[in-house]
């Protein structure tokens, strides 16, 4: 039985395709925001240490901004789902912006610091956030062809950002940096608040508390545990490493107790029920293990062996970039032409795998050309699976529950890459320490000397330097990064099988927000913006009878059996 709606405050949004595109810009311009800012900082890092002081605690800018990011992932995925997501981007894009300038205007280390954390708290909700809303006004079966798009920002930005980043430090000042998300802000707030018609909602349950705040106290354990465990000061054998390991234990061992009986809890635990989303975000999280701990120490290597700049050894990544953007851009139109997704992550994990056996023959002499071809493979395996398995999880959940599945997938991504960057970082630095030691040692430098010229090496000591010495060093690190991709490939090979284990079920051909009843799309969307456009009062039930035909016009049954018609028809 359809509902009739007799004033304008209840008549639903018309997803037009007009509304998607407009809605979708904002949202481009958000992930822009987030993702460029991560790659240009790491470029200006070096200058803004400097100027400011805390050489010793830069590690800190980037903790600070992953904590921050981390914890409110599943906070903003949970709220968007109880309360609406429109304010709640909008609210992202302000902290960013804001911090943005906190952070350009900052005259001590740690008073950046913190500006960084409060960047951090807008960019983990413009990432889910984004995500989420695609999937509330573009249904699953088209949704491919918006997610590529989303996934290529983060390939661009990878190469836009150390760019930019050099030429503010080289040609302007490090705060250049953070002024250039102003304007981006500013249009990213400006297009939302205006095309952005989101419903907002209100809670009708007990908001979990608790659960919120034992999940952010098992994440911070979770990153610093990594952290300090990375670290040559502290190490795995520090107490205080450990001390942090079982406070994550703790805390995630009481969050699951608070789950169980949370009357709406944050991460309900029904979703790891769900075959479909489990073997995806496992997916997920040994991808994050070893595609971001390659991600990490390829760069140096390359800086290293090439002897140029960060900005410009950035160019070298250009090859990965450009295998990402192309594969994540295809496999989401040829899901949104053939509703097959299956063969995305199965193709994907292969190529990362061939990738990663190729990388284990690096050497100093292997020719940078080679090292390209490498990594647009790579890049090319990643693309196939980032953005295909959001889809997946987002396929398989009711559409009440989009957001929370979404930002709990993308945690788990990040738990998985801030244990991989740690744990093989350490295994990576602990080698590379010993072999630089053992080329400063060879050259005829005391033990003493050969530690001290370590750890002040850089492209540019480096290339004044005797060309034995070079070489040995160059050695050095190819001898110490290779073998690190063998340790990477088993959690790859286990992303294949989860992958070809995944089912596949019929993409829904229902956006999220019809399916609550929120929205109307489609043809009829269409049909009724006509309507307005030629004098129909949008939402009237007087004359036209429009508002009827509206909520009429939602499907009654989706994929995933008649929740998806009970959730229409309320």
């Amino acid at each position: 039985m359809s509902t009739t709606l007799k004033t304008k405050a209840a008549a639903p949004l018309l997803l037009t395709q007009r509304r998607i595109w407009i809605i979708f810009s904002a949202l481009i311009a958000g992930m822009l925001l987030s993702s460029l800012d991560q790659t240009i900082v790491s470029t200006a890092m070096p200058t803004i240490v400097g100027k400011l002081g805390g050489v010793e605690n830069q590690a800190w800018i980037t903790t600070a901004y992953l904590l921050a990011t981390t914890i409110v992932m599943p906070i903003y995925g949970k709220f968007g789902d109880i309360l609406g997501r429109r304010n709640l981007l909008l609210i992202a894009i302000g902290l960013f912006t804001a911090a943005s300038i906190g952070c350009a205007l900052a005259t001590d280390f740690w008073g950046f610091v913190i500006f960084r954390a409060i960047q951090g708290l807008g960019g983990g909700g413009l990432m889910i956030l984004s995500q989420a809303i695609i999937a509330d006004i573009v249904p699953a079966k088209e949704r491919g062809k918006y997610m590529g798009p989303l996934g290529a920002i983060f390939g661009l930005s990878a190469v836009a950002g150390p760019l930019l980043g050099g030429f503010f430090v080289d040609h302007l000042t490090w705060e250049w940096a953070f002024y250039i998300n102003i304007p981006v802000g500013i249009a990213a707030f400006t297009i939302a608040w205006f095309t952005l018609t989101l419903p907002n909602k209100k809670a009708e349950k007990r908001i979990d508390i608790l659960g919120v705040l034992l999940l952010s106290a098992a994440t911070a354990c979770l990153i610093f545990f990594t952290d300090f465990g990375g670290k040559k000061d502290q190490g795995w054998d520090s107490p205080l490493t450990w001390a942090f390991g079982a406070g994550m234990v703790l805390a995630a061992f009481l969050f699951v107790l608070v789950e169980r009986k949370a009357e709406d809890p944050i991460i309900p635990l029904s979703l790891f029920k769900n075959r479909i989303f489990i073997n995806a975000t496992a997916i997920g999280f040994t991808l994050g293990l070893g595609m971001f701990a390659a991600i990490a120490f390829v760069p140096t290597f390359l800086q290293m062996s090439s002897g140029t700049s960060a900005a410009v050894s950035g160019l070298l990544m250009l090859p990965m970039m450009v295998g990402l953007m192309g594969t994540s851009i295809y496999s989401g139109i040829r899901i949104s032409k053939t509703g097959k997704y299956k063969m995305f992550p199965i193709l994907g994990a292969s190529l990362t795998i061939v990738a990663m056996l190729w990388l284990t023959t690096l050497t100093a002499a292997t020719p940078i050309w080679v090292i390209c071809i490498q990594l647009f493979i790579f890049g090319a395996g990643l693309g196939l699976i980032m953005q295909v398995i959001v889809l997946v999880v987002q396929n398989a959940v009711p559409a009440e529950q989009i957001g929370t599945a979404t930002s709990t997938n993308n945690y788990f991504r990040e738990v998985g890459a801030s244990l991989g960057v740690a744990v093989f970082g350490s295994i990576f630095t602990t080698r590379l320490a010993e072999s630089l030691t053992e080329a400063f040692t060879g050259a005829g430098a005391s033990a003493a000397q050969a530690a001290q010229s370590t750890s002040k090496l850089d492209p540019q000591t480096l290339a004044q330097l005797p060309v034995q010495v070079k070489d040995a060093i160059v050695n050095a690190y190819a001898d110490s990064l290779a073998p690190v991709f063998w340790y990477l490939i088993p959690f790859i090979a286990i992303a294949l099988l989860l992958a070809i284990t995944l089912k596949q079920i019929p993409l829904s051909d229902t956006a999220g927000m019809v399916a609550r009843g929120e929205a109307v799309g489609g043809a009829e969307a269409e049909r009724l913006e006509a309507e307005r456009l030629g004098g129909t009062p949008e939402g009237s039930a007087e004359g036209s009878g429009e508002g009827s035909r509206a909520v009429d016009a939602v499907p009654e049954s989706g994929p995933l059996g008649d929740k998806d018609g009970e959730l229409a028809r309320r």
